[in-house]
């Protein structure tokens, strides 16, 4: 409306000015060598406004004619640009579609047209990845280094490549190029955390975890719960070498993490190291009253060196008080009687468990107890049959095996806090067993090592199986056969199970590795 307006002024102004040139007539004189010009004002004034209008014509005609191959360029470079547009719009269709052979035309159509593009090489690279020609992919993320833009891109091209076939080293220095580029990056972080806590560089992996924390690229009860467990494993390395540092590593990680078991039992061990095993005590009997755990009972039996069998028993049956009427209480009172050789304190703890709740460490402990009490090899046999068939106490699990104490990281996959303490399923590999065939975890991750001297073989299930171990019990004792009687409710119940018997925790030292039914 403003133009419209200054436009109509503009016009008044010229028409108010011819008009009173009109009224107020004059001449104007042009002298130019032998040439006089005389004409009135108003002529002049015409002539000199037409002047202007061809003048002005003509700059616009001159200027188009210098700007038309400008003009043509731009049009043919948005046609291509167009026509690039199309091709990776089609070539990534194509690519989700998963038809390499349309995917593979359209991109090289965007090379054509799109050359300067950064989508033209993730086109390019996700082309050769769907038709399996690693080399050119790995040029295509190569060439994305180049460019600011898409240098992260290319990196993470890179390390998928990387592990894909098995290069471990490959793919760690293009994590951890990434996580310099851009500190807390999602994927680089996580990938440097696992290749740092498989490596052991406890401390490098703690830094790498606060960058993800600070940049809000994992979980926060995630972060905690990592944090805790390299704690923990910082701990167990300075250990022998700085124990009070190591101490107060344990001590944080149970602070973040109250039912980290490990965390607990380290803390206590050190703690009793230190001349301070009251405190130790607290540790152990605060994760006690979350969660009993044999580990956390037979930490507590050993936090004070020097004690006699008789003492760690009545300090036990404190511990069971915090939980009364808990399996692992009883067992764990068991295991404290059996090594004070109070045989009958024993039997009336594991009594109730057989009737109620039997598992493979009762069974073991009965013929433990049958051996330390009357010497009675054939009851022991009895007991210990019975365990092969009974149902499995919890254990460390990671990765489908079955390990005898817990670790940071898993040895079979390199995962942070891959272990669990559970109920293993009825047949989960050993960590000695089939290990010659690739896990799907190992194709994505190579581990350091192996450990498998720190493995429990796992229970057999089959008939064969079980017939195989009672053969092998019966040549170490020199027997003929074992007799199963799962039908019998065990030898010495001439007396009615005692289910009020009192509950205690267990102790992880009844593994039948201290069994001494079978001396050398």
């Amino acid at each position: 409306m403003i133009r419209v307006i200054i436009y109509v002024l503009i016009v008044f102004a010229f028409a108010a000015g011819f008009a009173w040139l009109a009224d107020n007539p004059g001449a104007v004189t042009f002298t130019f060598q032998d040439f006089d010009v005389r004409t009135t004002v108003m002529a002049a004034a015409v002539f000199l406004v037409a002047l202007l209008v061809v003048g002005r014509l003509l700059w616009l005609v001159i200027r188009a004619l210098i700007r038309t191959p400008r003009r043509i360029s731009r049009q043919v470079t948005d046609r291509r640009r167009e026509l690039g547009h199309n091709a990776l719009t089609e070539g990534f269709i194509a690519i989700g579609a998963g038809d390499s052979s349309l995917a593979s035309f359209y991109s090289a159509e965007s090379r054509y047209y799109a050359q300067t593009d950064p989508l033209t090489l993730v086109l390019t690279a996700q082309t050769a990845q769907i038709s399996g020609d690693d080399m050119a992919a790995r040029g295509a993320f190569e060439a994305m280094l180049a460019q600011p833009k898409t240098r992260i891109l290319g990196l993470r091209g890179l390390f998928l490549e990387a592990r894909r076939r098995g290069d471990r080293e490959a793919a760690r220095s293009f994590a951890e190029a990434a996580d310099r580029e851009k500190p807390g990056l999602g994927w680089a972080g996580s990938a440097l955390l696992e290749y740092q806590a498989a490596d052991g560089e406890w401390v490098a992996a703690l830094a790498t975890l606060e960058n993800l924390t600070t940049s809000g690229s994992i979980d926060r009860a995630r972060a905690t719960r990592f944090q805790a467990v390299l704690r923990v494993a910082r701990a167990m390395e300075l250990e022998d070498s700085e124990p009070k540092a190591a101490r107060d590593l344990a001590l944080e990680a149970h602070r973040l993490d109250p039912g980290l078991v490990p965390a607990a039992v380290v803390a206590s061990r050190l703690a009793a190291r230190l001349g301070d095993a009251k405190r130790g005590s607290k540790v152990l009997e605060a994760v006690w009253r979350s969660e009993p755990h044999p580990e956390i009972a037979a930490a507590y039996m050993d936090n004070r060196p020097g004690e006699s069998n008789r003492d760690r028993l009545r300090r036990m049956g404190q511990l069971t008080k915090i939980r009364a009427n808990h399996r692992e209480g009883r067992l764990a009172m068991a295991r404290a009687a059996i090594d004070a050789q109070d045989w009958a304190m024993a039997r009336e703890e594991l009594r109730g468990l057989i009737a109620t709740d039997p598992t493979e460490r009762a069974f073991h402990m009965m013929a433990e107890i049958e051996d330390g009490e009357h010497g009675d090899i054939g009851r022991a046999r009895d007991w210990l049959s019975r365990a092969f068939h009974a149902p499995r106490d919890p254990s460390w699990v990671a990765d489908g095996y079955v390990f005898d104490h817990w670790e940071p990281v898993s040895p079979v996959s390199g995962q942070l806090d891959a272990f669990e303490w559970r109920v293993p399923a009825e047949r989960l590999l050993s960590a000695g067993e089939e290990l010659g065939k690739t896990t799907e975890a190992e194709q994505d991750f190579q581990p350091p090592a192996v450990v498998e001297e720190n493995v429990i073989d796992a229970v057999a299930e089959t008939p064969e199986q079980s017939d195989a171990a009672d053969e092998a019990l019966a040549a170490n004792t020199g027997a003929d056969t074992v007799t199963h009687q799962p039908d019998d409710p065990g030898p010495d119940t001439d007396e009615e199970p005692d289910n009020t018997a009192k509950t205690t925790g267990a102790s992880s030292a009844s593994s039948p590795k201290r069994f001494k039914l079978f001396p050398d």
